[in-house]
């Protein structure tokens, strides 16, 4: 996604950049990065847009980007002002998911939940010229940034890419005590040619025993800003795969879990919230689901029938997150 910038920091004459330009600059062309425009209002604010889903003219919720050319100490709003929905949890306490890097080398942290005078109001835009248009909401708080020439992250909640997926299997597999109770295929390739990952973890048994296993199959991710979702399979995944967890150990015995940690890869990949390339929402498309369009679909729900008709589905449980509850 491209953060469009209207200012560029100012060159001196000797071509090095003006010291006293305070434009902070702005950058969401990466993995799940979601920023469509930054305008500067001033030194100490900026109205930011986000970005539609892909062949959508909507779905404007997750946000996630960049701000460079910091300065210690300044206190600098943003108002994110394309939301859709009329309340957001934004009025109840949840706060900004934020990330400098100068803060986590010298404190050896993360992502924080941070920002002040969070609020979330109509700002009075209409969507169309429509009377009947449905209006725009506008998320606003303010940062102050804690170092000199930081690079700070902003997002609507903690991400969680496809990447972080890989290399979180990638650690389960390296451990040979996992990687014997865990195995692993690719389901499908999205429509961007991307691997739609499979995991099935059982205790390994005679014949008789494993054909006697009834299935659980869990899955996460059909919304691709529903990041909660990810950080919650990502519990499931490293809990049932704990070779010294009883409780994992007992349920690894009776059943055969089959594990999609991540339905809609594209979508996460390049910042969506809800939909995937083809602009569908993978989540309305499970009763007739198309092979090319929706493919992760189409094909986790011929797995479900294949292990349903070859040992029982006692469980199906998909992993969702909620924007106002």
């Amino acid at each position: 996604m491209e953060a469009k910038a209207r200012y560029r920091l100012k060159e001196l004459d000797n071509g090095q950049i003006d010291r006293n330009d305070k434009t902070l600059l702005f950058e969401s062309r990466f993995e799940s990065g979601n920023l469509y425009l930054a305008q500067k209002v001033s030194d100490h604010e900026y109205n930011c847009l986000m970005q539609n889903d892909i062949n959508t003219s909507g779905h404007t919720q997750w946000f996630f980007f960049q701000v460079k050319n910091t300065r210690k100490n300044m206190n600098v709003q943003f108002n994110v002002m394309n939301f859709t929905k009329p309340d957001s949890l934004f009025n109840y306490g949840m706060k900004i998911s934020i990330y400098s890097e100068k803060h986590s080398e010298a404190e050896e942290g993360g992502w924080i939940r941070g920002g002040d005078r969070i609020s979330y109001y109509g700002n009075g835009i209409k969507k169309d010229i429509c009377y009947t248009s449905k209006g725009y909401y506008t998320a606003s708080f303010t940062y102050k940034f804690l170092h000199d020439d930081d690079v700070v992250y902003f997002a609507y909640c903690y991400p969680y890419t496809y990447t972080d997926l890989m290399q979180d299997i990638h650690e389960i597999e390296s451990e040979p005590e996992r990687r014997a109770i865990c195995s692993r295929k690719t389901l499908c390739k999205t429509l961007a040619g991307v691997d739609c990952e499979i995991l099935t973890v059982t205790e390994k048994a005679d014949f008789e025993v494993m054909k006697k296993k009834r299935a659980v199959v869990i899955s996460a991710r059909v919304h691709p800003g529903e990041t909660v979702g990810s950080w919650m399979m990502r519990g499931v995944l490293f809990f049932i795969t704990d070779p010294n967890n009883e409780e994992a150990k007992i349920l690894r015995e009776k059943f055969v879990f089959k594990i999609i940690p991540m339905l809609n890869p594209d979508g996460v990949i390049n910042g969506n919230y809800r939909c995937s390339l083809a602009g569908c929402d993978l989540n309305r498309r499970w009763k007739v689901p198309h092979r090319q369009l929706h493919p992760t679909i189409w094909n986790t729900k011929k797995i479900l029938r294949d292990i349903h008709a070859e040992r029982g589905v006692l469980l199906y449980c998909d992993l969702h997150g909620h924007s106002r509850k």
